[in-house]
């Protein structure tokens, strides 16, 4: 199994910027492909962006240009640095390897 934890969250204003880190363990060398997802109060969770090993990303149309995905390959640690954060950004972010090992979320505040 692999285990991931996120951290990184907190609270910031809009046009701030976090950067969140979902760490992995276990068996890593299973995994080919890690994404963010996020949660907002009251509405269902959504895809925010996905890094696979083989190099291919992808993004949300609501993220695109102001979310960065990337990893650390020895650390098994995959970041999301998020810039120009908006409050719509509030939301608790998961990741999660290989769509299904998920973690219990970090949560994001963007205050206007």
């Amino acid at each position: 199994q692999v285990q991931v934890v996120e951290s990184g969250g907190g609270s910031v204003q809009a046009g701030g910027s976090l950067r969140l880190v979902c760490a992995a363990s276990g068996r890593t060398f299973t995994m080919n492909a890690v994404a963010w997802s996020r949660q907002a109060p009251g509405k269902e969770r959504e895809f925010v962006a996905k890094i696979y090993w083989s190099g291919l990303i992808e993004y949300a149309d609501s993220v695109k240009g102001r979310f960065t995905i990337s990893r650390h390959k020895t650390r098994n640690e995959v970041y999301l640095q998020m810039n120009s954060l908006k409050p719509d950004d509030t939301a608790v972010y998961y990741c999660n390897a290989n769509q299904r090992y998920w973690g219990q979320g970090t949560q994001v505040n963007v205050s206007s």
